[in-house]
């Protein structure tokens, strides 16, 4: 009989071993996945980040766009009132 009970306890201890490599097989996996996650997020940040400086960029580039046609416009205003 007691060989019988410590059969049953490896059996038993065995079955949590498995359920715990288990377990951690999974907490492995889902650790993986949150870093590839975390991967893109950074990525992600990192080109909208580039998007907003060259919209940055485009807006100045626009004002100045906008005060060279204003200088001509005033040239021309001048020129014909001359």
């Amino acid at each position: 009989m007691k060989k019988l009970l410590s059969v049953f306890g490896i059996l038993a201890i065995g079955g949590v071993v498995a359920a715990g490599c288990s377990s951690q097989s999974q907490i492995d996996q889902a650790t993986s996945q949150a870093e590839g996650s975390a991967q893109q997020a950074n990525a992600a940040a990192g080109s909208a980040k580039n998007a907003q400086e060259a919209a940055a960029g485009a807006q100045d580039s626009v004002k100045r766009a906008n005060d060279a046609v204003a200088r001509l416009e005033a040239e021309f205003a001048s020129s014909v009132t001359k």
